[in-house]
């Protein structure tokens, strides 16, 4: 128990009462002194008395081990604030230092006037403010040394030399463009009297609007800015929400707004340190003459279709694209691709695809310039160049950017990127490639779940409700008692209406009502009306965001909870699908209910909606009849142990070609959310695929077919033709052939693979023409052609009225085919919808 005791003594020299505390007594916190408020932030530049030493110029930054800036000393009754400071200079110490042992810095002149502490070493040094060897560098050599500080507002420092001083001046020092008042713009060099100073007040840098404005990373704060010197670049790139973006130590470019976190995984490939804090950043490469290994490169096929033809190369990259894949008009000059623009780079331990002389493309790992071998490390490189290790060769080499651009999944396997054929050590190479590939990858995504977890602590917010809520004119349907069914389970049954029993009505998903169900209160078959969810907790998962697994074990069959939300129109959901799409926000929530309503979780819902999508699913969606309406709930597909991820196949229905890569990691996982996972071959069906590969063998040549065709497979024409996408499909079409605008982009699949009726994939195709029937579609559809064996449809039956030739295709047909694919469009893009998640 907390004691309060107090007494009162009068002071002879004032009339008021004084508490007086008496020693052994614990006392309330309102007994304290309030508690100092927060005086800096992070990169706020004070004086500093620590450590015996005099006063010394410092900056606030964080410290590294509890990664915070300020914290309360230890309990006591005066409450003091310390701050983590570190030493400008050569002499680079830092700590905790009290709130009183700090003075706000503002410049040289200032330390005549600093304060005199008790018991704090000395005070002050002779010409102390001139001799010190801060770790910035000099505004005109770019080079570190006894620099004298400018007390002006640009903050700058220089050389005495740099400056054509041969002495120190007396008083206070301000530089030539502070006393003119026209100060040079830190992006184009200028100098102008319209520039504007950066906000933060120890950034002294100077700007053109439009100059700064080209850094995405700036931002606008009452009527000034911050400018990009104070985000790290690689951080922003990932993620600009992250609140970590402009904590921890930065190090910055001296000749332009480029700044980055003092660590490998951050810095710029080829950045050329010069201090502590301050770089030279891969901007400012300067190819040279005749050096082949400096010439700029672009590759021969786009990186969207991986098609060649007329290609858009962008001039700071290797990259090159197809004008209709990024669905813009031909730009006039120079032209740079998204990633130049937004300013992204190699980085130390990237993996890339490298171009020297006349090799071809070839897999490498970028190698800190200390970690390489010293007869490497001593070859001319120039601001810019990093060294790259080469798979399989074992080989370094100096590059830069526009000779490499970055490896990706499954890039191992593509011929037609990286050319057909290959030696042994080529295949090394590949192999060698994709491994480190995905050690790094697992390393990048346990770096960023550590991440994730320390900025992230809380799923994001969302309104959490029991039941689906109607939005506009949707209606959520309620049933007359009379049109319940009623099963014939009875109430003396062991488990009446109960998973293993014979309930009609839960074998036709229609859950009993209470007041109808011969079993009355003893009725199993009410998980959705009574909310028997199962008990689950939402975790953050390695790689796709938030997930959701169980608390208990979960039975097979057993109900783990209803999928709720927002019950909107096709109408409502394209509105929120487009604005999500203009906000760039990734993760959807929504989820077909019936041909008119759909189910978004979005902004409310209730745990469901946290769970990810897998190949290999251990739950599945079930659609139940619950009072005469439709209600959707998840139930187990397996066994499920306490603490396994509970998932489900989202069957997502993408909308055009774009694919959302798939993150699950199940063994027959199909790489893409929408496409159908991979079957897994048993033991004989290996056998099988044995005995095929060696007949394929014995095969001659001659009987080997082209891997792409020449002519279109719609008309039989030649010319500019687009080609399926689909492995082992060779078919080729002219885009006026499929009444298409323009180039399909992506993995783009030709319409053979579809049913001519009802557009599911098909099983059976016309070995004519692009007539294509699913199972259920194809009887009496397609015959055997008695002219070649062939498999035809009956447009090519030699015995009708008007038989078609081998390619042909009548105009009248292909019209009728145009408006029924137009048609089929229609109705897809009214029905269907883009069912999305957190991957």
């Amino acid at each position: 128990m907390m004691i309060k005791l107090t007494t009162f003594y009068f002071n002879p020299k004032s009339n008021s009462p004084k508490k007086k505390q008496l020693p052994g007594i614990k006392y309330s916190v309102e007994d304290k002194k309030q508690l100092p408020g927060i005086k800096y932030s992070v990169e706020d530049v004070v004086w500093a008395k620590f450590n015996r030493r005099p006063w010394w110029p410092c900056h606030v930054t964080t410290d590294p081990q509890i990664e915070v800036h300020t914290k309360m000393k230890d309990p006591s009754r005066r409450p003091c604030r310390l701050y983590f400071v570190r030493m400008f200079g050569e002499i680079v110490d830092q700590a905790w230092v009290p709130a009183k042992a700090t003075f706000p810095f503002e410049g040289g002149h200032q330390f005549e006037k600093l304060p005199v502490l008790r018991r704090r070493g000395r005070q002050k040094d002779k010409d102390y403010k001139y001799t010190v060897k801060l770790t910035c560098n000099c505004f005109v050599c770019e080079k570190t040394g006894e620099l004298l500080l400018c007390e002006g507002q640009c903050c700058g420092a220089f050389h005495l030399q740099c400056i054509g001083l041969t002495e120190t001046p007396k008083g206070r020092f301000i530089c030539q463009e502070c006393k003119t008042g026209v100060h040079t713009c830190f992006v184009c060099k200028k100098p102008d009297k319209e520039v504007r100073r950066c906000m933060i007040p120890v950034c002294g840098k100077f700007y053109h609007m439009e100059c700064i404005l080209k850094y995405s990373p700036t931002v606008a704060q009452n009527r000034g800015f911050r400018c990009s010197l104070h985000v790290c670049l690689a951080c922003f790139i990932i993620n600009p929400a992250n609140p970590g973006i402009s904590k921890g130590r930065l190090t910055r470019c001296v000749r332009c707004p480029v700044a980055y976190h003092a660590n490998d995984y951050c810095m710029a490939a080829g950045s050329v340190p010069l201090a502590n804090n301050s770089f030279l950043c891969p901007n400012h490469f300067t190819p040279r003459k005749g050096c082949k290994n400096h010439e700029h490169i672009n590759v021969s096929w786009c990186f969207v279709c991986s098609e060649g033809g007329s290609l858009l190369c962008c001039e700071s990259c290797p990259a090159a694209f197809h004008r209709e894949c990024l669905n813009i008009d031909m730009p006039q000059g120079s032209w740079f691709c998204n990633d130049c623009r937004a300013g992204k780079k190699p980085h130390y331990k990237d993996i890339l695809w490298v171009k020297v002389g006349r090799y071809r493309w070839w897999p490498a790992e970028v190698a800190q310039p200390k970690n390489v071998p010293e007869n490497i490390y001593r070859m001319r490189h120039e601001v810019g160049e990093f060294p790259v290790h080469f798979f399989g060769s074992k080989d370094y080499v100096w590059t830069y950017q526009a000779r490499c651009f970055p490896y990706m999944e499954g890039d191992a396997n593509n011929k037609e990127k990286m050319g057909k054929g290959a030696d042994a050590v080529y295949k090394l190479a590949l192999n060698e490639a994709a491994e480190r590939f995905r050690e790094l990858q697992a390393e990048k995504e346990m770096r960023q779940l550590q991440e994730d977890r320390k900025n992230d602590k809380k799923p994001p917010p969302y309104k959490h409700i029991k039941v689906n809520r109607p939005i506009g004119k949707v209606q959520i349907i309620t049933a007359d008692l009379s049109e319940i069914p009623r099963c014939n389970c009875k109430a003396e049954d062991e488990n009446p209406c109960g998973i293993d029993s014979e309930c009609i009505n839960r074998m036709l998903m229609y859950e009993c009502h209470s007041q109808v169900c011969p079993a009355a209160t003893r009725c199993q078959n009410q998980s959705f009306t009574k909310r028997q969810y199962t008990e689950v907790e939402i975790f953050r998962t390695l790689s796709r965001g938030w997930g959701l697994r169980s608390v208990s074990d979960i039975k097979k069959g057993a109900f783990v909870n209803e999928y709720v939300g927002e019950v909107i129109d096709e109408e409502e959901c394209r509105a929120r699908i487009k604005h999500a799409q203009e906000d760039n926000i990734c993760n959807f929530y929504m989820l077909t209910l019936d041909k008119d309503r759909i189910i978004d979780a979005g902004p409310k819902g209730n745990q469901s909606r946290f769970m990810n999508h897998s190949c290999q699913p251990n739950c599945e969606t079930q659609k139940w009849t619950v009072n005469g309406d439709t209600r959707v709930g998840l139930f187990a597909l397996e066994d499920i142990p306490t603490g396994v991820e509970l998932t489900f196949n989202y069957n997502l229905e993408c909308l055009g070609n774009g694919k959302t890569v798939c993150k699950c990691g199940a063994p027959n996982c199909s790489g893409f959310l929408g496409v159908r996972p991979k079957n897994q071959p048993s033991s004989d069906d290996k056998v099988r695929k044995l005995k095929k590969k060696v007949a394929v063998k014995r095969k001659s040549q001659l009987e080997v077919s082209k891997e792409r065709e020449d002519e279109c497979f719609f008309c039989g024409d030649g010319g500019q033709i687009v080609s399926c996408k689909k492995p082992g499909c060779p078919k080729v079409y002219h885009a006026d052939c499929l009444n298409l605008s323009r180039r399909p982009a992506g993995r783009w699949e030709c319409p053979w693979h579809q049913c001519n009726v009802c557009r599911r994939e098909a099983a059976s195709y016309c070995e004519m023409c692009p007539n294509s029937y699913c199972k259920q579609h194809r009887e009496g559809m397609l015959f055997i052609s008695k002219l070649d064996g062939k498999l035809s449809c009956s447009d090519h039956d030699p015995c009708g009225p008007d038989p078609l030739e081998p390619g042909e295709i009548r105009e009248l047909k292909r019209r009728r085919r145009r408006k029924s694919t137009k048609c089929f469009t229609a109705l897809k893009k009214a029905n269907s919808v883009t069912l999305s998640h957190e991957q």
